[in-house]
């Protein structure tokens, strides 16, 4: 299979630029709308190295997103700096010990990173005081709640930093927004990542085989990606899992390490994306290890990808994500009442939050430099505090540019089924014994990464999805198809 070819270092650098810009410009127009003046410098601190414990063993450095979406910078110790009046962009370096040339490679001076990275200026960091002195104005340092993680950007600190004005509220809000809508630069990296990804899910199903553990079919996932696409990183740790493991959301951590033997009759559910130059792809497949599926597993399977589809055929800007998570709720509940599994009328089980017992999480999340990309709940909108709906990552109107998993599922969970069996309200639409009988099965997910655009969307995925599709390409049918 030919290597993939991915975006130049040119384009990237270009992308980066824009990036900055945007942010400029956003800056501006919020210190105007505040009555601030057009003045201050915008002050990033880079990611720093971090060690096993109490070891000497480096763990692989990976940026700090906010700092990698302005500058892409790769290597640790930096700081950034962009002036809001000028859009004037400057690197600080870290001044290297001359050993560091001996373990790790040639130490390069500020100048080669100005090029490297095209960026205005730059200085080592130990100068950092005396230029920003320069400006006479505010730093912004970006300090806000990540809505996904709960915890807060940490803002740049240093030697001397109280001898300026500083502000920790207006950047990260800004900083944030700017993420959510896509360039067109930054979805041309998006495509290439999805097309890595996407290939690499296909590889994984026509090796898949009963017998095999969790882990190789990861392992053949990760050596596509880096061998064929250059993506040393995944965006996220590797959820391979198969039979009733592939109803937890989030398998394949430590105490759970992707390591059960795949076996004949059961579904696995391969959530994996690779990552390249910070940005990440998050696609979930599911299908039978064996290559073919059963009657159960048709009913389930159908009802996931009908709720996909219809999803992606009402994307536009205007829509309601919170109206398209019911709608992907609504496709799995009609799908488990014609497996026998419920009873009553779908509209009333949509009104007690019945889809929730059977989908647990919401339908998708922004995604780019981060699996979870910010901005799901910007200042003034808050979650929805009902089951289900309070663990959708956002509740905001799809705008174009915005990049969105739709990702629906459907899953036997023990511990959300059983305290809903004896719920005096669920239960009246439950089949006990109808359910029992898909106690093991564990679940389905199917997870797309698509762009809004202007007039719909762009699904930037590209996995076979129908069941005869799956089931050819498993059997060694090609895909895509000509």
């Amino acid at each position: 299979m030919a290597r993939h070819r991915p975006p130049s270092f040119s384009m990237l650098r270009e992308m980066h630029v824009h990036n900055r810009k945007k942010l400029q410009n956003a800056m501006a127009e919020k210190l105007e709308s505040i009555g601030q003046r057009l003045a201050g410098v915008v002050l990033l601190q880079g990611g720093e190295e971090r060690y096993r414990d109490c070891t000497d063993h480096l763990e692989l450095f990976r940026q700090e997103s906010f700092f990698a979406y302005l500058f892409g910078v790769r290597e640790p110790g930096f700081y950034a700096a962009i002036d809001i009046a000028t859009g004037q962009s400057i690197l600080f370096v870290p001044r290297l010990d001359p050993d560091y040339a001996v373990w790790l490679g040639e130490i390069h001076p500020p100048s080669f990173f100005k090029e490297k990275y095209g960026v205005d200026a730059a200085y080592y960091v130990d100068e950092m005081v005396s230029v920003l002195r320069k400006f006479d104005a505010s730093l912004y340092l970006l300090h806000g709640l990540n809505t996904d993680s709960n915890r807060y950007c940490k803002p740049a600190t240093f030697q001397g930093i109280e001898g300026f004005e500083q502000d920790t509220k207006v950047l990260h809000p800004v900083l944030s927004e700017c993420r959510v809508i896509k360039s067109e630069l930054e979805l041309e990296l998006l495509r290439y990542v999805n097309e890595v990804s996407s290939a690499a899910h296909v590889k994984v199903m026509r090796s898949a085989q009963p017998g095999l553990k969790e882990y190789q079919l990861e392992s053949t996932f990760q050596h596509y990606c880096y061998m064929e696409g250059g993506c040393r990183e995944c965006s996220y740790t590797c959820i391979c899992a198969t039979g009733e493991n592939s109803a937890v959301l989030h398998y394949g951590h430590a105490a759970a390490p992707n390591d059960q033997i795949a076996s004949d009759g059961a579904m696995a559910l391969l959530d994996m994306g690779a990552e390249y130059h910070f940005y990440g792809s998050d696609i979930t497949c599911s299908f039978p290890v064996n290559g073919k599926f059963t009657e159960k597993q048709r009913l389930i399977y159908t009802g996931v990808l009908e709720a996909q589809k219809a999803v992606i055929s009402k994307m536009k800007p205007g829509i309601s994500w919170v109206a398209m998570h019911k709608l992907a709720e609504t496709k799995i509940l009609e799908a488990l009442k014609t497996a026998g599994c419920l009873k009553g009328n779908v509209e009333d089980m949509m009104e007690n939050r019945l889809g929730a017992v059977f989908m647990p999480h919401g339908l998708g999340h922004f995604l780019g430099l981060d699996t979870h990309d910010p901005g799901g709940y910007p200042q003034g909108m808050s979650r929805i505090n009902e089951r289900g709906l309070v663990s959708l990552r956002t509740v905001r109107t799809l705008e174009a540019g915005m990049l969105i998993t739709v990702e629906p599922g459907c899953y036997f969970i023990d511990a959300v089924l059983d305290p809903a069996l004896e719920d005096p309200v669920l239960s009246r639409f439950l089949n006990r014994e109808a359910i029992d009988k898909f106690r093991g099965f564990g679940g389905v997910r199917l997870e797309d990464d698509v762009i809004v655009t202007s007039d719909g969307c762009e699904n930037l995925t590209n996995c076979p999805r129908e069941i005869s599709d799956v089931e050819d390409v498993m059997a060694g049918g090609p895909w895509p198809r000509t």
